[in-house]
């Protein structure tokens, strides 16, 4: 009898299967759903899709992850309360919730929900490239709770995160970190040569969808600090979003158009940008935005006149590159080089976490 008893609570004992919550249904949470499908598809073992939820409603994942998912675009605007995802179904612990979106209130939950041991894959930049608070209380919750999955932050999944903390827990010391950390201004700075306006090939790059739809949020460099911010951290420095020095690429008289105004009054991109350019190419170099850090010295964003054979004037198109100086690439830097923007890489990234934390 008693082996019977002890047999039955070994089965009571096992823990639920994980399930998963995708919180945002946009560009990336489209992605994230369309190639979960294909890997679902291929065989691939998955935790179940419970939820999908938005700013507007939750709704349960199924069999068709495709009509859930429509049905969570095509919900109508929620006016006022909790979000939706607040007022449902508490996740448990080992389950998973997917922030796909760019919400500082969701970003928020971050640290709460690995104190109760529900692991939190992101592509959220705002929890640890925003409030130093916040990034300091996902350290600390991560380190007892559940675990976070945030490849997708930077460089859309690039091994970039992963080897900073390999080389830090192998005992090297960061000196420096500095990359060409946006997408966007990568493919922008890499066609300009001074033979078109700037302001056009901004319209070419909101149209193939490469910046947001107001191209001022990738300009701003507001992108790029977040980014760097999370790199610092990551090396174990507590760096305040305050003291990182950002020069904008947005002057005043394009900041002060409505977003219905921005298409023309992009033309005052064009003479300062020309003028950039044509110094930097008379002096044998090339312009690329950059994020830099170094330890106990100065956090700057902005566009940099660099020699050609700088490790970040390689590569092309949308294409992220980090050069990391230590103590063990004292010499020549470690450099990251691969795409660095776009929904695909992005929803893979987010993949890629999940199924890490599924296999441990």
């Amino acid at each position: 009898m008693s082996a019977v008893v002890s047999l039955r609570s070994n089965r009571r004992a096992q823990p639920a299967p994980a399930r998963l919550a995708l919180l945002g249904t946009g560009t990336v949470g489209s992605a994230f759903v369309a190639r979960y499908a294909r890997l679902a598809a291929q065989g691939v073992a998955l935790p179940e899709i419970a939820w999908l939820c938005n700013s507007r409603t939750q709704v349960s994942g199924g069999d068709d992850l495709h009509a859930a998912l429509e049905q969570a675009r095509g919900a109508a605007r929620k006016r006022g309360g909790f979000p939706p995802w607040a007022e449902g179904e508490s996740p448990r612990p080992g389950d998973i919730i997917v922030d796909a979106t760019a919400s500082e209130t969701v970003a928020d939950w971050h640290p709460e929900w690995l104190t109760r041991g529900v692991h939190v894959v992101t592509a959220n930049k705002l929890g640890t490239g925003g409030d130093l608070g916040r990034a300091l209380a996902i350290g600390d919750a991560r380190a007892t709770g559940g675990r976070y999955g945030d490849s997708a932050t930077v460089g859309a999944g690039l091994p970039l995160l992963r080897s900073l903390r390999a080389l830090i827990d192998g005992g090297d010391r960061i000196h420096a970190i500095e990359g060409v950390l946006s997408g966007s201004l990568a493919w922008l700075f890499g066609r300009y040569d001074g033979s078109r306006p700037f302001s056009a090939l901004v319209r070419e790059a909101r149209n193939a969808g490469y910046t947001e739809p107001d191209p001022r949020v990738d300009l701003s460099g507001e992108d790029v600090r977040r980014k760097l911010l999370i790199l610092a951290r990551a090396a174990g420095i507590a760096l305040p979003a305050h003291e990182v020095e950002v020069a904008s690429l947005v002057p005043a008289a394009l900041a002060a158009v409505g977003e219905d105004a921005v298409d023309a009054a992009l033309d005052a991109l064009d003479a300062g940008l020309f003028a950039r350019h044509a110094a930097a190419r008379a002096a044998g170099e090339r312009l690329c935005f950059v994020g830099r850090f170094e330890v106990g010295g100065r956090a700057q964003v902005g566009l940099r006149s660099l020699p050609a054979d700088h490790p970040l004037c390689a590569g092309s198109g949308t294409d992220n590159r980090v050069a990391i100086h230590s103590d063990r690439y004292a010499d020549h830097p470690l450099v990251i080089q691969g795409p660095g923007a776009g929904a695909e890489v992005t929803a893979a990234a987010l993949l890629d976490d999940v199924l890490s934390i599924g296999s441990r």
